[in-house]
């Protein structure tokens, strides 16, 4: 039977011209691509994960019963078929090294992870969103040099040499914050938050410097406009133009900015966590990577890049409620 040629346009309109659909396959495909770059490195790193799980005086018997428990006997593709399929129903396997299912261990690792990125992104938009706006309400004079001085100087000082002196001034010798470790959240809300404050900071202030050059010119930029020039015309004031006029439309390659730092604020928690002896998730991928335990840094990985792709659809998503021309056509 022959179909009218209006339901095959609807058909494929529906398939191949819905924003959606790109959508979705611009999800998938990363997290696809992410998960078979990390399983393949992963196996073809020269040693045998097993041997190093055991030690040197491991017995041959020993390490192929752990090869067997580990999948390791398992050729590549059936194995990746089989990893692929845990994440996607939450079968995430078991730790070796811990000893404990992985999701339970990722649960309790995000538990610190995730305030930490929350406080951390939260001072980072408070210091540079406003440290920009004041940059380029005051462009060319001394105070915007003076601003994006300090910015430069914050952006090129690494966040792990910013955790050590911060632990140096104020909690070697000021004594005002713990030098490291966390209490947990069930010791208290405030002794958690105030373990957490200055690994935060020290996570947040390059981020903020960043944020700060890229609201600068934005702003510079929606300063330039048309509706601007209106709006002053209007007779509205300098500080109402430059926060409920400028500001609005320069934040929409902030956020796009934002976004893009978040894979930064993973790759600084690795390290941070480490410093500041903070049980986190950051701190779980060093310690896997360390012990070669394989189910755990894959899973950690794709993880970690999920979320990032994650936090990109939120940005785009939010940049196109800020930006109606951004919207495309359903």
């Amino acid at each position: 039977m022959r179909q009218h040629p209006h339901k095959v346009s609807k058909v494929f309109c529906f398939f191949f011209s819905k924003k959606k659909s790109f959508r979705l396959l611009s999800f998938f495909l990363p997290l696809l691509s992410a998960s078979l770059i990390v399983f393949l490195v992963l196996n073809i790193l020269p040693g045998d994960p097993a041997a190093v799980m055991l030690g040197l005086d491991a017995q041959p018997d020993t390490i192929a019963a752990l090869h067997h428990k580990l999948g390791l006997d398992v050729p590549l593709l059936p194995r990746y078929v089989r990893w692929i399929i845990g994440l996607l129903t939450l079968r995430l396997g078991t730790s070796f090294t811990y000893g404990v299912p992985v999701t339970d261990l990722l649960a309790d690792r995000l538990q610190v992870t995730l305030p930490l990125a929350v406080i951390t992104l939260l001072f980072a938009v408070a210091i540079g969103i406003p440290a920009g706006v004041a940059a380029a309400a005051r462009h060319g004079r001394v105070a915007d040099t003076a601003i994006m001085g300090a910015a430069q100087l914050t952006k090129s000082v690494p966040d792990f040499w910013l955790g050590v002196i911060f632990i140096l001034v104020f909690a070697l010798r000021l004594h005002w914050f713990p030098a490291g470790g966390f209490p947990g959240w069930q010791g208290g809300v405030l002794p958690a938050l105030r373990a957490l404050l200055l690994p935060s900071l020290a996570l947040a202030l390059p981020q903020a410097a960043i944020l700060a050059r890229f609201t600068r010119s934005a702003t510079i930029a929606a300063l330039a406009q048309d509706f601007i020039r209106t709006a002053r015309a209007k007779g509205l004031s300098r500080a109402a133009v430059l926060w409920r006029h400028a500001l609005p439309n320069a934040l929409i390659p902030v956020v796009t900015a934002a976004s893009l730092l978040f894979p930064l604020l993973l790759s600084g928690t690795v390290i941070i966590e480490n410093v500041f002896n903070i049980p986190g998730l950051g701190r779980l991928l060093f310690e896997a990577i360390n012990q070669r335990d394989l189910i755990v840094v894959q899973d950690l990985v794709v993880i970690l890049v999920a979320s990032v792709v994650l936090v990109n659809f939120a940005a785009d998503s939010l940049a196109s409620r800020l930006d109606p021309r951004l919207r495309v056509p359903q």
